[in-house]
């Protein structure tokens, strides 16, 4: 009797990985969001690309070296030996969230070249984190002298001052100023792997809902909704592209689940009556 094996699906993949957060794969499951454009993409290969450059990274060690020492050989060979450095020309390409794309071309955005570097960064043993700063994705690293703060795009050394001044627009638009000012340490708390993955994956969403490409969002709300299950904007988000592509039940289903579990949210009369129009324009 013959066997048959069937190859999981790119999403299906995905939610093997994104199961649980003990050990959670964020290179590997960053790597798979390709999958969505390039069924066949090998992510082993791009994880041993990875490894290759690790494995030069780790020649340029002396025995010995300190987390200062590793830190700097890391960003001269991230930064200016390979290139790699944000795609300013073309912010919005989203090749610049594909990990096998920014590897080939040494161009990304701030979360996709963090989680590169990241991923080097610990295989040096260096105590380095990524931070959801708002706005731009930063890198800390707890150093013997204290912690040092990162720009992901080049490398460059953060202060407090330079830090205040990039997250002003923020408090200012958010009304976080004079009395409800929050601390600059809370904006700097490290973000958990999970949530830096959702955080690529809704960058890559906002790009195509710009563009208006409704299938591929769909797919990376798939992902979300796998990720963050009971993230219910989420649902709400991909009913609509479900809608904008007239799959109205698929729409109408996602569009319940929002409205039934997110009792707080501002614009549920809104999604009501969109709902109600899908179902008055069924035959």
């Amino acid at each position: 009797m013959g066997f048959s094996f069937s190859l999981p699906t790119p999403l299906g993949y995905f939610s093997t990985l994104v199961q649980s957060d003990v050990h959670f794969p964020l290179l590997e499951a960053a790597a798979s969001v390709a999958q969505d454009d390039e069924p066949e993409l090998d992510v082993q290969q791009v994880l041993g690309d990875l490894d290759q450059l690790q494995a030069r990274l780790g020649r340029r060690l002396k025995a010995g070296a300190s987390s200062l020492q590793k830190l700097q050989t890391l960003n001269q060979f991230f930064y200016h030996d390979l290139g790699f450095g944000g795609n300013l020309n073309n912010y919005y390409d989203p090749d610049n969230s594909y990990l096998n794309a920014v590897l080939r071309t040494r161009r990304g955005i701030p979360v996709s070249l963090a989680i590169l570097w990241l991923e080097l960064a610990q295989g040096l043993g260096l105590k380095a984190q990524g931070v959801g700063f708002p706005g731009h994705f930063l890198i800390k690293v707890n150093l013997a002298g204290g912690q040092v703060v990162l720009d992901p795009i080049n490398g460059q050394s953060l202060g407090k001052e330079a830090l205040s001044e990039r997250l002003e627009p923020f408090r200012h638009r958010s009304g976080l100023v004079d009395d409800f000012e929050a601390p600059l340490g809370l904006y700097l708390q490290a973000t958990p792997p999970r949530d830096i993955l959702a955080r690529l994956l809704r960058n890559l969403k906002e790009i195509h809902r710009s563009q208006q490409d409704w299938a591929r969002m769909v797919a990376v709300q798939d992902r979300l909704i796998v990720l963050q299950p009971q993230v219910w904007a989420e649902y709400r988000d991909r009913g609509l592209a479900h809608a904008e592509q007239g799959r109205d039940e698929l729409a109408e289903r996602d569009l319940k689940t929002y409205l039934e579990h997110a009792h707080d949210a501002v614009d549920l009369g809104l999604v009501a009556v969109r709902l109600a129009e899908l179902r008055s324009a069924r035959p």
